[in-house]
């Protein structure tokens, strides 16, 4: 058994790591909730994800939460319209709730419960932008009774005093798989190929280019490599991607550069990759690179978001500087050529990401939050 399957199984043993030998029962009812999680985009979006992994392992910890709004999965707990109007009351057992925001939208959303219609809520707001602030997102972040940084480089942008916690990872979803030729076949892949992957919406921003062009320098070179696409193109992107297609097709790569749409069960995808590159030129967060590192992978990032702060350089992968395709090229280079420093950084990910991000930390840290706005209000 490879030291990988190793962690695996003491993973899946080990009651402490899984969230399933909690005995809390779920809260029930608006008039106990004590934190809303509102979510006001239809669209999927890393918001929404951070949301649809909290929440329900919050209420497994005992938490009295529910989230609002549109675009989450039906088994997320939720407050349903006609139980809004009791957000207008105290809860059951306190003198508050928490409002917690992590768009302007819903700051504003928080604002106008609490002033307009004098709802008991405090107000948490959860920064990840890492740039300075229009006036108006200043305006209501003054107004916050908390704020919540996801990184230190956030913090820094941020003008009032606040809290940095990182986000984690589910590391039940995301993990490695057994058997790695099944993976592969699964999704129509060729199982004799070893993997580049780059997951995320098909835009600019997200540097999808850089990873189109990293990949025609680097495979005619390695040919027991192919890389893959992963995620949505919006209709305003649809030529960016007709673009990188043809320069695909021009190298003579079609089937060795594949894009494969976006998935619901995006760890599958992540859990065939032996690489993940990450190009965003512009990144709030960024939870790519974690997703990686927890099915064992390593990573080549780009210095933008926090993802700095989530990789260990020359370790559990290389963080290069944005916009170059120079840098690119030779940051990810060494992983597709040395097979034995690619698994030793597929390991030592692997291990970070459960000693440093597991969700379970995310969600304590955010209680703690919640239980001291909440014990000031009382």
């Amino acid at each position: 058994m490879t030291r990988l399957a190793r962690t695996r199984q003491s993973r899946r043993l080990s009651p402490e790591n899984s969230c399933e030998h909690q005995q809390f029962a779920p809260a029930r009812g608006a008039g106990a909730t004590e934190v809303i999680a509102p979510n006001f985009k239809m669209r999927l979006s890393g918001v929404t994800s951070t949301i649809i992994q909290l929440v329900p392992l919050m209420r497994k910890m005992g938490l009295a939460i529910e989230a609002l709004g549109p675009g989450l999965p039906e088994a997320i707990p939720r407050l349903k319209f006609w139980q809004y109007p009791r957000l207008l009351f105290r809860p059951t057992g306190g003198m508050y709730r928490v409002w917690h925001a992590r768009r302007n939208t819903e700051m504003v959303g928080g604002l106008i419960l609490r002033h307009i219609f004098r709802s008991p809520v405090k107000l948490l707001f959860t920064s990840a932008s890492q740039r300075r602030h229009k006036w108006f997102t200043k305006w209501l972040i003054r107004r916050m009774d908390a704020v919540v940084a996801t990184s230190r480089k956030t913090a820094a942008y941020l003008e009032v005093p606040n809290t940095v916690i990182m986000h984690g990872i589910d590391t039940d979803r995301f993990c490695p798989v057994a058997d790695l030729a099944a993976a592969k076949r699964a999704l129509g892949l060729d199982p004799t190929k070893k993997i580049a992957g780059c997951i995320g919406r098909i835009r600019r921003q997200k540097g999808t280019d850089l990873f189109v062009d990293t990949m025609i320098r680097l495979l005619p070179n390695h040919p027991d490599w192919m890389g893959i696409i992963a995620g949505r193109t919006t209709p305003e992107h649809t030529e960016f991607e007709n673009d990188l297609r043809k320069r695909i097709d021009a190298a003579g790569l079609t089937d060795r550069i594949r894009f494969v749409g976006e998935h619901t069960s995006i760890e599958r995808w992540y859990q065939i990759l032996s690489l993940l590159i990450a190009p965003q030129r512009w990144e709030g967060f960024g939870l790519t690179p974690l997703e990686a590192m927890a099915c064992g992978v390593p990573v080549v990032a780009t210095d933008v978001g926090a993802f700095s702060e989530l990789i260990v350089e020359g370790k559990t992968g290389t963080v290069i500087a944005p916009d170059s395709l120079e840098a690119m090229v030779a940051g990810a280079a060494p992983y597709l050529a040395d097979e034995a420093m690619r698994e030793a950084s597929g390991r030592a990910a692997l291990e970070h990401v459960h000693a440093n991000f597991p969700l379970r930390r995310e969600a304590e840290s955010l209680i703690g939050v919640y239980r001291e706005l909440l014990g000031k209000a009382a």
